[in-house]
């Protein structure tokens, strides 16, 4: 069974190998090139008319990846799995709508704020409310109504509030990962490890989960997760997926994902921890899109209440390339700081279910 995750990682990676320098010829051929804000650092200038909506090369590959790991593997696609994938492709879907819209009115914003959050909202709710259905054998929906750290920890909130809950997660992580797309590879890699991180959990929760209690040695400490080894085959396809995007899109960039690909990837991995029962743990397991989301709450809060600004642009990132770090050393440090948040994260995983035991 865990053939699929070998087969859906490597089939992602390969997919976006060879499938992006083909979308890359397309894109330039269309004239679908990034549009640059004439207030960001000026070494982003020659950034322009490079393509974007790249993340169309990674959504692809996934769920290409996903189902045929199913059909290598004979085995079926599961709710938890479908949901995940359905809430990347209808995230992706809003954010090409940015894109393409930029693209064509030649200007640095696309959907208008409103029909943006609109789009955002009609397929967040949708996931929410399906993610509480389809239980299984064992009365498991691919989400919960309670909240969740490593496991559900017993707060109950109801359908109502988990489908707020469950908006503000993937409205969060879509945005976060949007805004830290801003530098060639920097969002991408970022990802590669949380999608790493989920693909070790989903196969952990798996081999411990309480469907299985009869052969584990302490039931106790079991997961209540209704498709673990499913939610690592998705986690592996988008981490396989992205490092084959990553090849064209390190520093200096041949194609950016867009909006197309950072909604995308948010909602991913919003869905992933959903599913998993792992929602204030993604806040630790992404901490790098969480500091960059942050550093620009602070920098609007500031200047609207004092006039003055923190940073010297928001996000984070800008700021220090202001202050003279070259684009790629930004990239490297921020990679480091993200794979510290993964090792924490990870490591706080196997204490909470240590503990339990």
């Amino acid at each position: 069974m865990m053939n699929q995750i070998l087969f859906s990682g490597v089939i992602g990676l390969f997919l976006t190998l060879v499938g992006t320098p083909v979308l890359i010829k397309l894109l330039a051929r269309k004239g679908y090139g990034q549009y640059i804000r004439d207030d960001g650092p000026r070494e982003h200038h020659s950034k322009r008319g490079t393509p974007t909506m790249g993340g169309i090369a990674f959504i692809l590959a996934t769920i290409i990846a996903y189902f045929l790991s199913k059909v290598i593997s004979g085995k079926p696609p599961t709710f938890s799995g479908l949901l995940v994938l359905g809430l990347m492709a209808g995230m992706g879907l809003v954010g090409f709508l940015d894109d393409y819209i930029k693209i064509v009115k030649r200007r640095s914003l696309g959907l208008r704020a409103k029909a943006k959050m609109a789009g955002q909202l009609i397929v967040g709710i949708a996931f929410a409310v399906l993610a509480l259905q389809f239980a299984d054998n064992h009365g498991n929906t691919p989400a919960s109504t309670k909240l969740s750290f490593t496991t559900d920890f017993g707060w109950t909130i109801g359908p109502v509030l988990f489908v707020v809950w469950a908006l503000f997660m993937i409205l969060a992580m879509s945005n976060g990962v949007n805004l830290t797309d801003g530098l060639d590879g920097l969002a991408t890699g970022a990802s590669v490890m949380v999608f790493g991180a989920y693909t070790f959990i989903g196969v952990w929760q798996f081999q411990e989960a309480c469907a299985n209690a009869e052969t584990l040695t302490n039931p106790s400490a079991c997961f209540e997760v209704r498709d673990p080894l499913d939610l690592a085959v998705v986690a592996s396809a988008l981490m396989g997926a992205c490092f084959g995007f990553l090849w064209w899109n390190t520093s200096p960039a041949k194609i950016f994902m867009g909006d197309t690909g950072s909604l995308a990837l948010g909602g991913a991995l919003a869905g992933l921890a959903i599913c998993s029962r792992t929602e204030l743990l993604l806040a630790l397991l992404g901490g790098l899109f969480v500091l960059i989301t942050m550093s620009v709450v602070i920098q609007v809060g500031s200047f609207r209440l004092t006039g003055k600004r923190v940073f010297r642009m928001a996000p984070l990132q800008h700021h220090f390339e202001l202050k003279g770090w070259s684009e790629v050393l930004v990239v490297v440090r921020f990679w480091i700081i993200q794979g510290m948040c993964v090792i924490v994260g990870l490591g706080l995983f196997y204490a909470g279910w240590a503990a339990d035991k």
